[in-house]
């Protein structure tokens, strides 16, 4: 039986990355809590084909 619960499944883009003229895409797929954060997520995260830390944001 599957739990039931607030956590659900959200995935972060780079902001950065569609700017930069590379192909590809750098995504993240984590969870959150939506009671506690019910609005998008932002979160420094590494971009590996820009090799730096970029801000990633919460998509659909």
């Amino acid at each position: 039986m599957a739990k039931k619960g607030n956590r659900v499944q959200v995935i972060l883009e780079c902001t950065e990355h569609k700017t930069s003229g590379k192909p590809g895409t750098s995504r993240y797929i984590t969870t959150k809590n939506k009671k506690n954060t019910p609005d998008r997520m932002e979160i420094k995260k590494f971009n590996s084909i820009l090799k730096k830390y970029t801000i990633h944001k919460e998509i659909k």
